[in-house]
């Protein structure tokens, strides 16, 4: 279950998603360099091999820490993606190309919104999509819905199998596990010469009704229709909606866009967030890295320098920042004492942090400074929340923690420090 959206306003589009995948589920950010040209013949994604190209942008990417393909990203262009699971009924197991391999591939190939839907639909007419999609769950699979975005322009994007159909966003649009797509497409495969309605023909009702779709696409649309600041503050706030204002996040559902496990129909949570805004002169691209954007901050990332959001191509198995945020999330799950000193505190930074991005085009130094705030928020309230009993949780999250070795409650903050 995901959460994709884009704004086109005079100055900037603005991007978002949350990902929604398996609780034990690392996702990690990384950023991998551009290539000039690449002797290799052959690239080996999640399941299948295809041929690479010679030439590739440098992309940062929060992405699964077990699958080559990544949730969402960025790359060198100004060109943002993100994916969103459609099971519709083609939805195979046979292995071909993820969703996820597509966006890295699309964020790899191309320099422009329009260009990266050429792309993506290239690859999915040679190599077909499909194969096992989840972590732990082998069995899990769907199609794909995206989100294509450059300085100038976004596009929607549906597939079903390798049929597939792309409109140009005019103002505002928000995705998530269903499709949408009427006859009025303007670009399509040469199999739905004769406009068809695509969700009509291919979209499925079952899981869409119990993902709560429906309802978490017009939460999301209502928040990008207010008279609000467009600026990452009013996206971060998108980000952490919960249909129903409360403390708990333990008490929400699957219509909330800022998604919480909590038992056998409600099994995904927000594992990793992302915000970009793309204009022509620049873009700035915010990640958390860490599960649960409403206990989350968010950190800057770039091409150049070190940022503390991004880890390591090479230690992205370990995700050492997911995984240090995770003993932190699940201890808020059950505290709400820290909930509300983690959302107090953290507001109090991010107003600062925000503040610095102002300008179109932030000085470095800004960036800089608020990477090291936000550091320095985590590291104070890891340190409190060490100094705190943990909490009993919740039957579902014992499991959950049993199953993967992240239990805040019996296991100190050391063992996950580095």
């Amino acid at each position: 279950m995901c959460d994709t959206q884009v704004l086109i306003t005079d100055d900037a589009v603005w991007f978002a998603k949350n990902s929604d995948r398996e609780p034990s589920e690392p996702q990690p950010v990384v950023r991998l360099p551009s290539v000039a040209e690449d002797s290799q013949r052959t690239v080996r994604v999640t399941h299948i091999e295809i041929p690479q190209v010679a030439r590739r942008h440098a992309v940062i990417l929060s992405k699964p820490a077990w699958c080559w393909g990544a949730e969402m990203g960025v790359n060198d262009a100004g060109v943002a993606i993100g994916n969103e699971a459609i099971f519709s009924r083609r939805a195979s197991l046979k292995p071909a190309l993820l969703g996820m391999d597509l966006v890295r591939l699309g964020l790899e190939r191309a320099a422009s919104a329009s260009a990266a839907v050429t792309v993506i639909t290239d690859l999915l007419t040679a190599h077909g999509q499909g194969g096992a999609a989840g972590f732990s769950d082998q069995r899990f699979c769907y199609d794909n819905s995206f989100l294509i975005a450059d300085s100038g322009e976004a596009w929607l994007l549906e597939t079903a199998g390798r049929s597939w159909a792309a409109k140009r966003v005019e103002h505002a649009q928000a995705i998530s596990n269903r499709l949408i797509l009427g006859a009025d497409y303007e670009r399509s495969s040469t199999d739905l010469h004769s406009q068809p309605a695509f969700a009509r023909r291919f979209d499925t009702r079952l899981m869409p009704y119990f993902a709560g779709a429906t309802q978490r696409r017009r939460l999301a649309l209502t928040g990008l229709g207010t008279t609000s600041p467009v600026n990452f503050a009013h996206f971060a706030a998108q980000l952490r909606r919960h249909a129903h204002d409360h403390d708990n996040p333990l008490r929400g559902s699957n219509r909330d866009v800022c998604m919480h496990a909590a038992g056998f129909i409600r099994r995904h949570q927000t594992t990793g967030s992302m915000i970009v805004r793309l204009q022509p002169a620049a873009l700035s691209a915010w990640f958390t890295g860490t599960s649960a954007p409403c206990l989350s901050i968010f950190r800057p990332a770039g091409f150049v320098g070190d940022w503390g959001v991004l880890t390591p191509e090479s230690a992205q198995v370990a995700a050492l920042l997911w995984r240090r945020h995770e003993w932190l999330h699940r201890r808020a799950l059950a505290d709400a004492t820290l909930r509300q000193r983690l959302r107090v505190t953290r507001d109090q930074v991010e107003r600062q942090v925000f503040a610095l991005l102002e300008p179109t085009v932030p000085e470095p130094e800004a960036l800089i400074r608020a990477d090291r705030l936000v550091a320095a928020w985590h590291k104070v309230l890891w340190e409190a929340a060490a100094r705190m009993p943990g909490q009993p949780l919740p039957r579902h999250w014992r499991r959950i923690a049993q199953r993967d070795g992240i239990d805040p409650v019996r296991a100190t903050a050391d063992e996950y420090n580095s």
